[in-house]
């Protein structure tokens, strides 16, 4: 068979298939259909010559040799009919209840070989076991075959007249056999196909799952950067605005200042925010797509430093070890840390007070200390020990994917903050 037979044969593989789908779906319907058509086909290919040839319409005396016409009885016609109603009838119910039906059809075979006659409706026998072997429960098919080959021995012994008992049950037995390996077969097949699709319908199940996961995932790490970004900002922006409010009264020119910080400071966060909403947008095609920029790292915390400089705090800032060579990821979760750290120096401590940053790498450990010297003027500093709001909090989430921690508290007149990250090689990421 060439290629192009094959390619050929594709639709009407397909089309078969599509008329198999549709009678299955027929069927499960209306199951008595097929049921119906089934015993209407063995009446018609095993009943019905056993009944013309009772009436005379065929066959003369019989076929076959005259000592094995001899060795049965010959039964008439309303009796033949009994016994085929009595084989054939059962296998009405041969899907729903296999055993029962099983049960009677084996029944009257017996007692037609009781009684010496043969009909070839017997063949209902052999349906009725690959019926029960393909529907019925398992633990039924031992006494289920010892009842077959029970019967089967009744009939070799009937026909030992005429063929050898031997010959005779090795023909039965096996035909037995074939059925009951039909039916088995089946059965495992169709086992099989329902095993692949519940595990396919398990695996969607679990693509499913794992999609949610990710986009509640990507929605807390979007809403950490947006708390981080907007936090930050807006604290600067009051400061530079109360600060320039006070100033403009005083000196014009330190007011002018504080305008020009603000505007920058503004332009610097709807920066932030553009590139963090622009992976969030549906884009049509590649030039539709936005434009973005690198995640801050190390390089970018003087210039954060000095956005807090402008606002009224003195940030004294320091590094040890070699931080220029820290991963991406750990960059950014230091810059995010920081940054709240700051924010909250500044909107708890105010404008006057003193800010010392420190970011020491030493092995695979990075530590970051954060210590202010607490409000210019004594005063209770607004939250406690206690208190935690979203920016402590995502600070120890952020640390606790590179296996870190954060702890938080006063210490003197003024607060410490200390995050400590593990630079050891692990499977998470910053994001």
């Amino acid at each position: 068979m060439t290629t192009e037979d094959l390619s050929g044969m594709g639709p009407l593989v397909a089309r078969l298939g599509r008329v198999g789908q549709r009678l299955r779906h027929a069927d499960r319907a209306r199951p008595w259909v097929l049921d119906t058509a089934v015993v209407a086909l063995v009446s018609l290919l095993f009943c019905l010559p056993d009944v013309l040839h009772a009436v005379g319409a065929i066959g003369g005396d019989g076929d076959g040799p005259r000592r094995f016409r001899m060795a049965f009885t010959r039964l008439p016609v309303a009796g033949m009919l009994a016994l085929q109603a009595g084989l054939v009838l059962p296998l009405l119910w041969r899907r729903r209840a296999p055993a029962v039906a099983f049960g009677a059809v084996a029944t009257v075979f017996v007692l037609q070989w009781s009684l010496g006659a043969v009909l070839r409706a017997d063949v209902a026998l052999f349906v009725a076991l690959y019926s029960l072997a393909l529907h019925g429960r398992l633990r039924q098919l031992p006494w289920a075959c010892a009842v077959m080959a029970g019967a089967l021995l009744l009939v070799a012994a009937r026909v030992s007249a005429a063929v050898s008992i031997w010959d005779a049950l090795f023909f039965l037995l096996s035909t037995a056999t074939a059925a009951l390996a039909l039916g088995l077969m089946i059965r495992i097949r169709r086992a099989q196909l329902a095993a692949l699709r519940d595990r396919a319908a398990r695996l969607e199940t679990e693509r499913d799952q794992r999609g949610r996961l990710a986009v509640a995932a990507e929605r807390a790490r979007v809403a950490r950067e947006m708390h981080d970004i907007v936090g930050h900002n807006l604290s600067v922006i009051i400061t530079l605005a109360d600060a320039g409010a006070y100033a403009t009264a005083v000196a014009p020119e330190r007011g002018k200042e504080a305008l020009h910080l603000i505007g920058y400071t503004g332009r610097q966060a709807l920066s932030e925010l553009r590139r963090v909403l622009g992976v969030l947008r549906e884009v049509d095609g590649p030039q539709a797509e936005p434009e973005l920029s690198p995640q801050p790292g190390l390089a970018d915390i003087d210039a954060l430093c000095e956005g807090v400089r402008a606002a009224g705090l003195e940030v004294v800032y320091r590094t040890a070890g070699h931080v220029d060579s820290l991963d991406r990821g750990v960059q950014l979760t230091v810059y995010r840390i920081v940054q709240e750290a700051l924010t909250n120096t500044l909107k708890h401590a105010g404008a006057g007070a003193r800010a010392n940053l420190a970011i020491v790498v030493e092995d695979t450990r990075l530590t970051i200390t954060v210590q202010d010297s607490g409000p210019p003027a004594p005063a209770e500093r607004p939250g406690g020990a206690s208190e935690e709001g979203h920016g402590l909090v995502g600070m120890r989430e952020r640390a606790a994917l590179f296996g870190g921690h954060v702890s938080a508290g006063p210490a003197g007149p003024g607060w410490t903050v200390r995050a400590a990250l593990d630079l050891a090689p692990r499977g998470g990421a910053a994001g």
